[in-house]
C-alpha cells in the first residue's frame, strides 16, 4: 500500500471532516491509504503544553510520517488569509526534510475552511503552497472537469478544496464542498501512484 499523509489542523471541527473526507477519496484509489495526523496547538505561554498523544482524533504528526508519504493533503482553518499558527509553526520545524530533500518530486494537495464567504479561503490555499512548493512539492489542484467547481455556492476551488463555515462553525459542509474534498483526495492519491511507478 502506498501511504498519502493527510496533514490538518482544526479548531471548530469543519477542517477535521475535510481531512476525513479527503481520506475517504484516498482509499477510492486502488493500492492507496490515508495516514491521518493533525498538529498540536501552540500557545503564547511558554510554559502550556498538550499532551504526547491527543484526547480524541488523529494523532500528532512526526517528521518520519511526512518522509514516509508518497503525497500530501494539507488542511488548515483561515486566520486571515494564512494557514494558523500550529501548521505554520509545524511546516517551520521541517527544515531537516527540506535539506535533504525528502519531499521532493512528492505531490500535495492544500484544503481550508473559513468562517465568511470571502474570508480568505483562496489566499490560504495560495500561501499554504509556497512552503510545500520550497520543499519540491508537485501541487494537485481540483480540475473544473469537477462538476461541483462550477456549481457551488459555498466553498470550492481550482487551488483545493475549502468550505464556508458561518462564524461560529454552524454550517455543515454542504454535498458539493463534500465531493470536491472526496474528489482531491482521489486525484491526489491517483497522482502520487502515478509518480511512484
Amino acid at each position: 500500500m502506498t501511504d498519502i499523509l493527510v496533514l490538518y489542523y482544526s479548531q471548530g471541527g469543519a477542517v477535521r471532516e475535510m481531512a476525513q473526507l479527503i481520506g475517504r477519496g484516498i482509499e477510492m484509489a486502488e493500492g492507496a491509504r490515508a495516514r491521518i495526523r493533525t498538529v498540536p496547538k501552540v500557545s503564547a505561554n511558554c510554559e502550556a503544553t498538550e499532551p504526547e498523544i491527543p484526547a480524541s482524533g488523529a494523532p500528532y504528526v512526526e517528521l518520519k510520517d511526512l518522509e514516509e508519504c508518497a503525497g500530501l493533503a494539507l488542511g488548515s482553518p483561515t486566520r486571515f488569509g494564512n494557514m494558523a499558527a500550529p501548521m505554520k509553526y509545524f511546516l517551520d520545524g521541517t527544515s531537516g526534510l527540506w535539506m535533504k530533500s525528502s519531499l521532493a518530486g512528492k505531490p500535495a494537495a492544500v484544503f481550508t475552511s473559513s468562517a465568511s464567504m470571502h474570508g480568505g479561503n483562496e489566499a490560504t490555499l495560495l500561501t499554504m503552497m509556497v512552503p510545500l512548493l520550497h520543499h519540491g512539492m508537485m501541487i494537485v489542484g481540483l480540475p473544473y472537469s469537477e462538476p461541483e467547481l462550477s456549481t457551488t455556492v459555498a466553498g470550492g476551488t481550482p487551488y483545493g478544496a475549502s468550505h464556508v463555515a458561518g462564524p461560529t462553525d454552524e454550517k455543515p459542509l454542504t454535498e458539493a464542498e463534500r465531493k470536491l474534498c472526496i474528489a482531491l483526495g482521489r486525484r491526489l492519491a491517483e497522482t502520487a501512484l502515478k509518480l511512484a511507478a
